[in-house]
């Protein structure tokens, strides 16, 4: 039985050590600040990215990997003797994916699966996790995918933006959401669902809006096991550690993740969106 190797991309940011301890292989996306490009995560830390955020006048925008990048990796690890599964941030938001089945075209010796995770950051990392847990115990490429597979739909990601501007900047959400948000003065709640971020909620303060978030993942998770939670912030760790600890008085017996959001999602939620994600199992 050949050996698995799981390949992900930069938006699920997944903590260092987890993606150490479990064998994980990161292609990152590109920020893109003016003349400079950043490689997610790698060449700006999420620390140094708002804090340049805070400061810009020209807006950075994000580019999904290479080609190159992921057929470079695809067949180091092919030459090594693995079989390789990705598991990608939603082709709905990135063209990831597109990169990465160009790539798998060009080395047709290989065997390479590419999963459409349907979502980003911890709900995307989840899935990640699974996946690489069965592969370090020896399972084969076919039940790694089946693994993700199942996973997809037992995640999920829910989060407050303090505005919606920088959603809209990018071409993630319409214009009339965006002037509903700001003209209400309201916070958005938004899901990651079918791929794609879609509005659950909106709400008058942000305090709200994060036990909003609670109520809802109360209420997916109610009844299963092995519930996970991650959080997910940007540039906001102290807000983060509060939904945490007041979902886990509601949801108790839960694994927890502290997480942050990527600079290539940070570029899109801007700064002070938080949020948690989640995974339970049947």
């Amino acid at each position: 039985m050949s050996k698995v190797a799981i390949v992900t991309d930069s938006s699920q940011y997944i903590p260092t050590e987890i993606i150490q301890k479990n064998h994980i292989h990161v292609v990152p996306l590109t920020v893109i600040w003016g003349e400079e490009n950043f490689y997610d995560g790698v060449d700006i830390s999420p620390v140094e990215f708002y804090n340049r955020l805070e400061k810009a006048k020209v807006m950075p925008s994000t580019s999904q990997p290479s080609v190159a990048d992921f057929e470079v990796l695809f067949r180091k690890l092919h030459l090594e003797g693995y079989d390789i599964l990705a598991v990608l941030i939603s082709e709905d938001l990135s063209g990831t994916i597109s990169s990465a089945t160009q790539a798998k075209k060009l080395l047709p010796e290989a065997k390479i699966e590419i999963i459409n995770s349907k979502t980003l950051a911890m709900a995307l990392g989840f899935q990640v996790l699974a996946a690489a847990r069965a592969a370090n115990q020896g399972a084969s490429l076919d039940e790694c995918k089946r693994l993700a597979e199942d996973s997809r739909d037992r995640t999920g990601v829910i989060f407050v933006l303090d505005t919606l501007e920088f959603l809209h900047r990018g071409g993630r959400i319409g214009v009339a959401k965006r002037f509903m948000g700001t003209l209400l003065n309201v916070k958005p709640v938004l899901a990651i669902e079918g791929g794609k971020i879609i509005p659950l909620d909106s709400v008058r303060t942000q305090k709200k809006a994060l036990i909003t978030i609670i109520d809802i993942i109360e209420e997916r998770t109610r009844g299963k096991k092995n519930i996970r939670l991650a959080t997910l912030h940007a540039n906001d760790p102290e807000t983060a550690q509060f939904v945490m600890d007041e979902a886990v008085k509601r949801i108790p017996n839960v694994e927890q993740v502290f997480s942050e959001v990527s600079p290539v999602i940070g570029t899109h939620t801007g700064p002070g969106a938080v949020g948690l994600a989640y995974m339970y199992d049947n």
